[in-house]
């Protein structure tokens, strides 16, 4: 069990204390609060200073994260609040971590409710939090479902509230799970719930920040299947329907706003599996606003050009990625910029994920008959100046959306592809005139969201040299490598936030007549490097370079060149 190395310090002297002491009884903070604010010292050296001068063995981040929880001796719930954890080391030994050693009801707390022997360690609070984080993704969930799994699902009730005062009062199982997953998601703010029904059981698991993470598993395939009928009963789906993939949605409110789920049941060898995808309208509102090209990370050079893009006078501008890049929050930056109140703007999209005021935004309803193509047919008798299409997927709104660029409108789009030149090849597979499209194109971006290292835990690292190599970077190199290392802020992960990457390709001339020929895309690429095109792996080399992310993310959303 490594402690932290021992370096030269001044010590906490014991009139420090005293006026910490004074001052925590005058402002009521607490007098180990007081201590650090004074000392200045970063939070692994106070926290070594604190424990040597009160004779406490210290653990530093890295020691936590070698010990498994007791959460039998203090429950996870207890740990959040008491911050404070017990932990098992190899020889079973219990260990009780807090961080806060001036908390004498703490203490008292803990030699009442532990009722076995342990021994006391010091870490610093932000640790404690990050260490919890870690292992709430286990815990949270779980912590609602009651021990058996023989209830059924109450039918034809529309989830209207989600709190944990309403999730505790619920006594179905099912319904208690299903609410308390739901909550869940929306406190990690995930982008979509997964639930995948196994021979055993039921798996949860949330996308965040990109990234999909195993929350818990439910034992039962009893339970797993009540759980996706429940699902099935909200969203006003066919609950005896499970051969065929079915769609739905549902609302719930939670603090009091109104959270939008979409839901899609797909078939599997062991049942059903569904996926919620999570549309917090208020949340991207308040994103929305003021939302501008400049506060999605892209470098100054990108955002020149797509600003020059979005205030041409007419044509085509297509923003390309796989789903969750990015690609509708980058065009609402892109509206929020020209919406100056002279044009008519006009989108249709499914769904209609941002509100802007003064735009006038259509949602597709497939089922009422309102699909994009017939949509985009009627924003055009509606003496539109801008148009946004959420998406051409099909080859009718392909031709509409370029016809309507022909013909003096600004339409920005985006569509499925891996990267810029992918786009081409994909209109020609929808049959689209080629010398059209290319008349039509002012631009097309390709982009991605690159995880960024917490700067509140950021090291500085030495990747190894087969890493290096994989990812084709040489062994000599002026890269300044930084990681995160987890903590409290970034809730364990060692990223905080998420940057947008870019390909942008600029259509001149020399280009269009290329394309029109049919050259090779290896020649498109020449050219449209020699102008000035950057690719996707080379911006996301540059966030390595400059200590932003690592290489395990860059290696993860990019190909290696």
């Amino acid at each position: 069990m490594n402690m932290p190395e021992q370096l030269e310090m001044p010590a906490i002297t014991a009139e420090q204390i005293r006026a910490a002491r004074a001052e925590s009884a005058r402002t009521h903070q607490p007098v180990r609060k007081i201590l650090e604010e004074g000392m200045g010292a970063p939070s692994e050296q106070f926290t070594a200073m604190l424990g040597a001068v009160l004779h406490f063995p210290v653990f530093n981040m890295d020691a936590l994260y070698r010990l498994e929880p007791a959460f039998d001796a203090i429950s996870f719930a207890e740990a959040a609040e008491h911050e404070c954890i017990a932990l098992r080391n190899g020889e079973d030994r219990l260990l009780v971590v807090f961080g806060d050693p001036f908390d004498a009801r703490l203490q008292a707390w803990v030699e009442e409710h532990v009722q076995q022997q342990f021994e006391w360690y010091l870490a610093h609070p932000s640790d404690i939090a990050a260490y919890l984080t870690r292992h709430e993704e286990s815990m949270r969930a779980m912590d609602s479902v009651i021990a058996s799994s023989g209830s059924t699902a109450r039918n034809g009730q529309r989830v209207d509230d989600l709190s944990l005062k309403s999730i505790g009062e619920e006594t179905s199982t099912v319904v208690k799970l299903v609410h308390s997953t739901l909550y869940d998601a929306l406190n990690l703010e995930a982008s979509d719930i997964h639930l995948e029904t196994g021979p055993s059981g039921l798996i949860i698991k949330y996308r965040i920040d990109g990234v999909l993470n195993t929350m818990s598993t439910v034992e039962g395939v009893d339970l797993a299947e009540q759980v996706i009928s429940r699902i099935k009963i909200i969203s006003e789906l066919d609950i005896a329907e499970r051969r065929v993939p079915q769609d739905g949605r549902f609302k719930v409110t939670i603090r009091g706003r109104e959270v939008d789920f979409r839901v899609s049941i797909m078939p599997c060898i062991f049942g059903e599996d569904a996926v919620l995808r999570i549309l917090d309208k208020k949340a991207l509102s308040e994103q929305a606003n003021g939302l501008r090209l400049d506060s999605l990370g892209f470098d100054d050079e990108a955002i020149a050009m797509l600003r020059q893009l979005a205030n041409a006078p007419y044509g085509m501008m297509l923003v390309t990625g796989p789903t969750g890049s990015g690609k509708t929050t980058t065009l609402y930056g892109a509206i929020s910029e020209i919406n100056r109140g002279q044009d008519k703007i006009i989108t249709i999209e499914d769904p209609v994920e941002y509100q802007l005021p003064g735009v006038l935004q259509i949602p597709v309803n497939e089922k009422k008959g309102l699909t994009f193509a017939r949509g985009l047919r009627s924003i055009l008798r509606h003496d539109p100046d801008k148009i946004m299409v959420g998406e051409i997927r099909d080859p009718e709104t392909a031709q509409i959306a370029i016809q309507s660029a022909l013909t003096g409108h600004l339409v920005l789009t985006t569509v499925h592809a891996n990267n810029v030149f992918d786009v081409i090849g994909r209109f020609m597979h929808m049959g689209v005139d080629l010398y059209s499209f290319v008349s039509a194109i002012n631009g097309i971006l390709a982009q991605r969201l690159v995880r960024i290292n917490c700067p509140h835990c950021t090291i500085a690292e030495k990747p190894d040299a087969q890493l290096l190599l994989a990812s084709g970077i040489g062994l000599e190199n002026d890269f300044d490598f930084r990681t995160g290392r987890g903590c409290g802020q970034c809730r364990g992960s060692g990223f905080k936030g998420r940057k947008a990457i870019a390909e942008l390709l600029y259509l001149n001339d020399e280009l269009r007549e290329m394309i029109v020929a049919r050259e090779p895309i290896r020649v498109l690429k020449d050219l449209a490097h020699r102008n000035g095109t950057r690719f996707l792996r080379e911006a996301a080399v540059n966030l390595v370079r400059n200590g932003e992310t690592t290489l395990q993310e860059i290696n993860r959303v990019t190909f290696v060149a």
